[in-house]
């Protein structure tokens, strides 16, 4: 099987955790992350997913799984600990057409879930097209060795260095040769050092003394 990549918007979404276990948890968790809202559906509660209910971050129906559970929502997660009831969620979720994950069934599923390298904006997604989890996970750790907290910063800075050039009257193809420099600079070095003279430095040499550190945006769009 050969999986089509992509990454899916879910904020705002409403999406179902059939399962509240530690899969199930894990699960909610990612999709919080990225800004969903999220239903789950267990008679188990694990207790950090219900520190989520309690915080009013999830909404919690304790009973199990009924096909109108489905109604609404943009996507389903299998997770609980009993096989026929996730493959009784993915038969009533494909019947469906919706997008449909049942942990460790790959089988069961029009998606699969990724491990994730998440370094701010940076999302490294690695996936052994369900053959190999476990090899999955062991490329993950070799990532994140690899890129570190300092890239997320990196990516921040880039951020807002060209929303305020997006704010210029300079064409966007005048933009490439000066993101360039930066990424073949020290930049990354430095940041992580956290050497905010040479990063200001640099900033004043490609783009001016109103790109410091200090005069950039912050918010993200």
């Amino acid at each position: 099987m050969k999986y089509y990549p992509v990454y899916l918007d879910v904020k705002n979404k409403a999406c179902l955790v059939v399962g509240g276990g530690e899969v199930g948890t894990r699960k909610v968790k990612t999709l919080l992350d990225c800004g969903a809202r999220v239903t789950v559906v267990s008679l188990a509660v694990a207790p950090e997913l219900f520190q989520l209910v309690r915080a009013g971050a999830v909404t919690l129906h304790r009973r199990t799984f009924r096909p109108g559970d489905l109604d609404g929502m943009f996507l389903v997660i299998g997770a609980t600990d009993d096989p026929r009831l996730n493959l009784s969620v993915s038969r009533e979720a494909l019947g469906r057409n919706m997008l449909c994950n049942v942990a460790d069934r790959p089988e069961a599923c029009n998606f699969i879930l990724p491990s994730i390298v998440n370094r701010g904006d940076l999302i490294i997604a690695v996936s052994t097209s369900g053959t190999s989890p476990a090899f999955a996970k062991t490329l993950r750790r070799e990532l994140e060795q690899r890129f570190g907290p300092e890239h997320a910063d990196f990516l921040s800075l880039m951020g807002q260095v060209r929303r305020k050039l997006l704010k210029t009257a300079h064409p966007p193809e005048a933009h490439k040769p000066l993101f360039e420099a930066l990424i073949r600079s020290d930049l990354l070095r430095w940041i992580k050092e956290k050497d905010i003279g040479r990063i200001n430095a640099l900033l004043r040499k490609i783009f001016g003394k109103e790109y410091e550190i200090d005069a950039l945006p912050g918010e993200k769009s």
